[in-house]
């Protein structure tokens, strides 16, 4: 016999799923696995939303370019063990509630992201749109996540002794190398 795990039920989680994103074409096929598994990690968590803590742990299990951008150290690894920890301690304070900064107009349509997780993926896409290379790329959604700084995300980089404003310059300087002379270089 096969051990069962019992399915929590929406209405036990406080809220709704986060729910697929219907139109990811603005997402690069790795964005879009990034998105996948922030989305698995929310309903996982018993969270009703994705929110930008999510993003930034799935950003460094599945991006290459944003693990990059933090280096190797003893401060990667403290972030990486503050995120793990969300759901078995750091981070249940904010189980039931809603991140939202209100730095940007709280969105009214449940699309499974947080306010400030929403406003972070539009953000990506306007900013690679501006830099007419193609979709966003999860530098460009780390960066978006960073820019508030109330966000969940730069509260996990503060405890683990990361500056995020460092990491936005470093992440500037970054997509500077990749984009020179008006041609991208995948």
């Amino acid at each position: 016999m096969q051990p069962r795990i019992p399915r929590q039920a929406t209405h036990d989680q406080g809220g709704r799923r986060p729910e697929p994103a219907d139109d990811d074409a603005g997402l690069s096929d790795e964005l879009a696995a990034v998105v996948s598994g922030a989305r698995r990690r929310a309903l996982r968590d018993g969270d009703r939303q994705i929110d930008s803590a999510h993003l930034l742990h799935s950003l460094l299990e599945r991006d290459p370019d944003v693990y990059a951008v933090f280096g190797d150290g003893p401060q990667i690894a403290r972030l990486l063990g503050y995120l793990v920890q969300r759901s078995i301690g750091y981070g249940l304070r904010w189980q039931g509630s809603v991140e939202d900064s209100g730095a940007v107009p709280v969105m009214t349509a449940d699309d499974g992201f947080s306010p400030l997780a929403a406003g972070a993926m539009e953000y990506a896409g306007a900013r690679a749109a501006r830099r007419g290379d193609g979709p966003a790329r999860g530098v460009d959604l780390l960066d978006a996540i960073l820019g508030d700084p109330q966000s969940r995300a730069v509260e996990v980089l503060d405890r683990a002794g990361i500056d995020a404003v460092a990491v936005r310059a470093r992440i500037a300087s970054a997509l500077e190398e990749y984009v020179g002379g008006g041609e991208t270089r995948r």
